[in-house]
């Protein structure tokens, strides 16, 4: 593995906008049907964070598949490669969702909710990148996936 910090940089970067993309996913829909159903914050929140990990882990796994690996060995891969940096994206999101004055009250027809989640995703990925680049780094984290494709 190349280990210039602009490739580490790079494949950091890569490696949180894949993350970004099951997140926002995940989150965004969980978001959506916890405000649509009127469930209160917190299970709003646990909806997201379920669909995140579901997303983020998918996005992973789908592909690993196809480069030969068996199921089992893929998930394992998902997990390896995925678990922190979805977990720090999660909490960060869902941390500036929570400190945006109304934005989890606010209605799905609001500039505020839609605002609020972009932004939060936008921060959870600039906090991500770091913790990505350092897992890389020492060969874990994303460096799991790209040993397993072929």
């Amino acid at each position: 593995m190349d280990h210039a910090p602009a490739s580490l940089t790079r494949q950091a970067v890569s490696a949180t906008l894949h993350c970004l993309t099951g997140c926002a996913i995940g989150e965004v829909l969980g978001m959506v049907i916890g405000t649509a159903l009127g469930w209160g914050t917190l299970a709003t929140i646990a909806l997201a964070v379920v669909l995140a990990f579901v997303f983020g882990y998918s996005l992973t796994i789908r592909p690993v598949l196809r480069s030969g690996l068996a199921l089992k060995a893929a998930v394992g891969v998902a997990l390896a490669a995925d678990t922190v940096s979805i977990a720090v994206m999660e909490v960060v999101d869902n941390a500036v969702m929570l400190l945006v004055p109304g934005a989890m009250e606010a209605g799905l027809a609001t500039w505020l909710f839609w605002a609020a989640l972009a932004f939060s995703l936008a921060v959870a990925f600039v906090v991500t990148v770091p913790v990505n680049r350092w897992m890389i780094a020492r060969g874990k984290g994303h460096a799991v996936v790209h040993q397993n494709h072929h």
